[in-house]
């Protein structure tokens, strides 16, 4: 065999590998689309309103491609929200399996059950553990938490499979730490249990899988369990939460997914209140007030052009999408044709929308927050639609809201799209 015949024989193997290479990348991106797919979250960015409101807040953290974790948010009706965290045993393709079979079929039921509006926690548990027990290796263990809040009676339905205890915290920052009832999920056990806990006087949730607590920390090799506690207690937001994870584990060792739920106190009289018209006018005026009171309320330079960026990013969205009404398509045509600024300005004309904002500083936990409130007169959006922008921060579309989420502690639309809050450290 020649060099040249040599050199032609091993490209060709290369070649083939590459295809293969590219051909499992590409499938691997499909099953983690499926699986995003799967993970239902009706509070995409979106506030809980009731008689607060409550943030409701997500990390989910795969160790590889196929998560044998999964979670779900749902909205039930006015008053009941309904959470689920899974973690099938083990790692890999199995597990992954098992947690998003369990995930779908779960789902479809609570479709099912709002369609006819006959949601019940205990027929949901009994129908799931029916649907997944034959698909259960004789080894195989699943474990699982559904939690049903009901905002109206102020208490929590759950029923815990062996999964580590959910962390609340009372009005008093007392921590409340609630264990497993239930051993976890098996191919024959069908007896549970469900338990309620009155939640009147609770302000902070945290739900998670056991990859988070038993991973070790580059603190002399302890288990993270030992930091959560002290670590939710002191945390206002999930990103606080995030941060101090990550401080103390520098190698994930396992899927990690948790669900953050905070109430938000209501903006007091001391709250910053302006209205301003609908015009560009407006929107400068607008961004200097802002610019001005963030800097007599706030040295933090940094948080400060994070601050102004977002400020410019949400309202300009209030004054073109919300009360003029003209949607992302509408705007990139009008680009296009450099027919934008004159389209607003005539727009403008013969709108009489206001647009208002409110800001408002919380201290917890030693640290002050600059919470910011945008609302408009518009007819809104729905929020899901973020769901696909966010997967995608090329997309155009949205852009902004884009931006605003990666320059904040978080962003967090009314059930109606037409007002937004933010956050920022200060």
């Amino acid at each position: 065999m020649t060099l040249q015949q040599t050199k032609l024989g091993i490209n060709k193997k290369l070649k083939k590998y590459q295809d293969k290479e590219e051909y499992n990348s590409y499938q691997e991106e499909l099953g983690f689309a499926k699986e995003l797919n799967i993970l239902r979250n009706d509070f995409y960015y979106k506030m809980i309103e009731k008689d607060s409101s409550w943030l409701v807040d997500f990390l989910y953290r795969p160790l590889d491609i196929m998560s044998g974790d999964a979670y779900t948010a749902r909205e039930i009706d006015e008053h009941r929200t309904f959470y689920l965290v899974i973690d099938g045993m083990g790692k890999g393709l199995s597990a992954s399996l098992t947690a998003m079979l369990m995930s779908a079929f779960i789902n479809h039921l609570i479709d099912k059950m709002k369609t006819h509006d006959s949601f019940d926690l205990n027929i949901l548990i009994r129908e799931s553990l029916e649907y997944i027990q034959p698909i259960l290796l004789e080894e195989e263990a699943l474990a699982i938490d559904y939690i049903l809040i009901n905002n109206y009676f102020l208490s929590m339905e759950y029923a815990k499979f062996s999964m580590p205890a959910m962390l609340l915290q009372s009005n008093n920052n007392d921590i409340i730490r609630i264990k497993s009832n239930n051993p976890p999920m098996n191919k024959y056990k069908k007896e549970y249990v469900t338990s309620t806990y009155n939640v009147s006087n609770i302000s902070k949730f945290l739900f998670y899988s056991d990859g988070l607590v038993e991973n070790e920390t580059c603190i002399n090799e302890r288990l993270y369990g030992d930091f959560i506690q002290e670590d939710f207690a002191n945390s206002f937001t999930k990103e606080d939460l995030r941060e101090k994870i990550f401080e103390k584990i520098k190698a994930q060792e396992d899927d990690l997914t948790l669900i953050f739920i905070n109430k938000l106190p209501s903006f007091d009289n001391k709250a910053h209140k302006k209205e301003f018209s609908s015009s560009l006018e407006a929107v400068e005026d607008a961004s200097e007030w802002y610019e001005k009171k963030f800097e007599n309320l706030s040295q933090n330079s940094e948080a400060r052009t994070q601050a102004n960026l977002v400020f410019t990013e949400l309202f300009m969205n209030a004054y073109e999408h919300g009360n003029l009404g003209i949607d992302s398509s509408s705007k990139n045509l009008l680009i296009q044709d450099d027919k934008y600024i004159d389209k607003l300005i005539e727009l403008s004309l013969n709108c009489n929308k206001k647009i208002f904002v409110q800001l408002n500083i919380i201290e917890y936990a030693n640290n002050n927050y600059m919470v910011t409130k945008i609302s408009d007169e518009g007819e809104g959006f729905d929020t899901q639609i973020l769901s696909t922008i966010f997967r995608n921060g090329q997309t155009f579309n949205g852009r902004g809201v884009f931006v605003s989420r990666k320059n904040s502690l978080g962003i967090y639309y009314n059930s109606k799209g037409n007002s937004v809050l933010y956050i920022h450290k200060i």
